[in-house]
């Protein structure tokens, strides 16, 4: 068990379609599994991820005026991968869109793409252990 670290155990997300949206995330995160799911309050979920961290993912219900119930969302959700370049290739050959150009950075590479329901997702792969390497925003 952590003890005096802080991290971010999972993120819940409504999503329009849970089947695509879990295609999406073990196309790119092919590590992640369904950890648990079910329906409550007359929406479907399922949690996936690992076992330390997941993403709770919450199927949008239609509301009885036929508007779709939305939260505020997330601009995107930030992933650290091993390999940029494989997590963009299985993406892409699935026909997932880039939506932001890669960026290659002194201490790290980052790419971005959205699922078929628009979500951005953030893959970044640091090139130094070093954590004063890795927070740095300098060019």
């Amino acid at each position: 068990m952590r003890t005096n670290t802080s991290y971010l155990e999972h993120a819940n997300i409504s999503v329009n379609n849970l089947d695509e949206t879990v295609e999406f995330i073990q196309t790119a995160l092919p590590e992640f599994k369904v950890r648990g799911g079910g329906e409550s309050n007359g929406r479907k979920w399922i949690h996936i991820g690992t076992d330390e961290s997941y993403l709770a993912l919450t199927e949008v219900r239609k509301k009885e005026n036929g508007k779709n119930y939305h939260l505020n969302g997330l601009n995107h959700l930030g992933f650290v991968v091993d390999d940029v370049t494989q997590v963009a290739e299985r993406l892409s050959k699935k026909g997932y869109v880039r939506s932001y150009p890669l960026t290659k950075h002194q201490f790290r590479i980052r790419d971005y793409f959205l699922d078929n329901a628009g979500n951005e997702y953030e893959f970044v792969q640091y090139l130094s252990d070093n954590p004063k390497d890795r927070n740095t925003y300098l060019d």
